[in-house]
């Protein structure tokens, strides 16, 4: 065997030894791209300098084969290179958002940039920049940052045909704003969405003085590094108990760090609508000014973020703005415009309202102003989305010119009525900030995005029982009350201890049986708010309130186009506490309710009168059916 295996060997062919793989490194030079010619679109990455020597992240995106295209720019916080890279693909509407396909299909050059400090454009970071002056002694803001991008643009992108028009939502929606603040020549539209505008009055931070305590999450994420959002490990998954247990809001901002960042130590800083706050309200800023550049503002009813801006912005320009200024309002929570809209929560919609929005109103009206030839377009002045029949409504001024503030009173025995209660009389429940009212149904954890995304429209009857919220509610309606702009709260109210939260509601009953059986007796908030009792004189100067003295509370709710329908019901509900979306009253006047200690909390006996001359009531925008 021996001798046949020597055998077989010697007559097997020589194979030729080769060589081992070299030591030639894998990750070497530039980064590997696909190559052009399978792309349909060039995507360009460009440092674009700024006046003072800051040079911006850009991501300018051109549609094969486009010339003289119009740009669309966005100037954002949240990473300019991933919302430009979704996915890698050869096709335009692959890379790029959703809300971007109808654009680039047609030719747009769209255009993200990451603001000043954030993610790879060089620069201090601030918080929502105020514009240069009192708050901010530099000699760039956001309106000068907008307006050099925009030099820079149309001159270096030769597929441009020279115009601009500005889109955001949100913190976009807010540097959309600041661009029309002494406007680049080249900005020909702008269409803010959900903008932040008055980060103390109602959007954002605070409502009404009440501070929306799980933004120091966001300001973790936002501040807590300049590339990547950081999340605050806490180890506990339920938010009603983890704000419960850490005591104060600033008490919490404490235990994990979160007062360390400046920007968390500002709003502790300033409880009150002072200087701080005054000077930045944008709505204030471009009231001064008359506005140029054709705007549509746009809002979701239920946006659970930024509910104020859009409207106070339509409040500050449209007498002098004229045919320049629009305002829609739609059937969405925050940013939904963005994203597909065939329902939220469990409101269904005959179509999709946010991709036919885009496609018949919102780029038709940019398309007027950017492109070339301009097509010639009707774009109502106001377009509201009527819920409750599921229609949209043009008007051509908000509220409509035939609106009637008619107020719907608080009755005796929980009534709720259009006639004025005769007799006097009151309610009473006890508010203990140790057993807050929630305001979604525990765990109901704000950092998961099932439940903040449609809270707004969650159904109101898991508190509607609770000994510490106060029902009113009318009989069934035989006929349709509609109405269209901002229900105004009337609330006369008292206290026995030295500082208070008001929350008001206003809700729609349907009916004990309903086809869509999960909204069968569902209680649907149309307006909800919250006032801090502390401000009922001053906003910039709180004051302690004298127990059980009544005090007139008028705040207004979220504006609202709603027909509450023939065999429903009208609800309000009155509340002092909405947990952990805002942080705990103490129910005893501190100066500060960041610093309050655990002795400071108290529960208090809250009085809500109704009746007689201290009525209480919801002063409703009603228009004819």
């Amino acid at each position: 065997m021996r001798i046949l295996a020597l055998a077989v060997l010697l007559a097997a062919p020589v194979v030729a030894q080769t060589p081992l793989p070299t030591m030639t490194p894998d990750i070497a030079g530039p980064a590997f791209t696909s190559p052009a010619a399978t792309l349909n679109y060039q995507r360009r990455v460009l440092m674009i300098p700024m006046r003072d020597g800051v040079k911006l992240y850009t991501v300018v995106v051109v549609p094969k084969g486009v010339t003289r295209g119009p740009i669309l720019l966005t100037r954002t916080p949240y990473n300019a290179d991933k919302t430009t890279s979704r996915t890698a693909s050869p096709n335009v509407e692959a890379i790029m958002p959703i809300a971007d396909k109808e654009f680039v299909e047609d030719g747009y050059i769209r255009v993200y940039q990451d603001v000043r400090g954030k993610h790879k454009s060089e620069g201090d970071y601030v918080m929502t920049r105020p514009l240069r002056g009192p708050l901010n002694a530099t000699k760039v803001d956001h309106a000068t940052d907008a307006y050099d991008t925009i030099d820079w643009l149309v001159k270096h992108v030769p597929e441009s045909n020279d115009r601009v028009g500005i889109i955001g939502s949100s913190y976009p929606g807010f540097t959309s704003l600041m661009a029309l603040i002494d406007p680049h020549p080249a900005l020909k539209a702008a269409v803010p969405q959900s903008p932040m505008v008055d980060g103390w009055m109602g959007d954002d931070w605070f409502h009404n003085g009440a501070f929306r305590q799980s933004n120091f999450d966001y300001i973790a994420g936002q501040t807590g590094a300049k590339d990547d959002d950081t999340a605050v490990s806490t180890g506990v998954a339920d938010s009603y108990a983890l704000y419960l247990q850490s005591g104060s809001a600033g008490d919490y901002a404490r235990k994990y760090g979160i007062d360390t960042l400046p920007f968390a130590r500002k709003l502790m800083e300033h409880p009150a609508y002072d200087a701080f706050w005054q000077g930045q309200a944008v709505d204030k800023l471009l009231g001064l000014r008359t506005l140029t550049v054709p705007t549509m503002l746009v809002v979701g009813q239920w946006d659970q973020e930024d509910s104020y801006g859009a409207p106070a912005v339509w409040r500050a320009l449209q007498a002098k703005a004229g045919d320049k200024l629009h305002l829609v309002i739609g059937p969405w929570r925050h940013s939904q415009v963005n994203y597909d809209a065939f329902n939220l929560g469990p409101l269904k919609y005959p179509t999709d309202t946010a991709t036919s929005f885009r496609r018949d109103v919102m780029k038709p009206f940019l398309d007027q102003y950017l492109k070339d030839p301009a097509p010639v377009v009707a774009t109502p002045r106001v377009l509201t989305y009527e819920t409750g029949v599921d229609v949209w409504q043009p008007s051509s001024q908000w509220p409509p010119a035939d609106m009637t503030p008619t107020p719907i009173y608080l009755a005796e025995r929980g009534g709720l009525s259009f006639v004025a209660p005769a007799k006097a009389g009151s309610d009473s429940y006890v508010s203990d900030p140790a057993k807050p009212v929630p305001f979604v149904p525990r765990p109901g954890n704000i950092g998961d995005t099932q439940v903040w995304k449609p809270w707004l429209v969650s159904d109101q009857r898991n508190v509607s029982t609770r000994t510490d919220v106060l029902t009113y509610v009318t009989p069934v309606l035989t006929k349709a009350v509609h109405i269209a702009g901002a229900p105004l709260v009337d609330l006369n109210a008292s206290t026995s201890g030295t500082d208070s939260d008001w929350v008001v509601k206003l809700i729609d009953v349907y009916p004990d049986e309903m086809p869509q059986a999960e909204l069968s007796g569902y209680q649907l908030g149309i307006g909800m708010e919250i006032f801090r009792g502390r401000y009922a004189a001053s906003f910039e100067h709180p004051q302690a309130l004298t127990p059980g003295k009544p005090v007139r509370y008028r705040f207004a709710l979220p504006n609202a186009n709603h027909r509450f329908l023939p065999g429903h019901r009208i609800m309000v509900q009155v509340q002092s506490s909405w947990f952990p979306l805002y942080d705990r009253n103490p129910q005893s006047f501190v100066p500060n309710i960041f610093n309050a200690r655990p002795g400071d909390y108290h529960a208090a006996t809250q009085t809500v009168l109704h009746g007689g001359s201290t009525a209480s009531a919801v002063i409703l925008p009603i228009v004819p059916d």
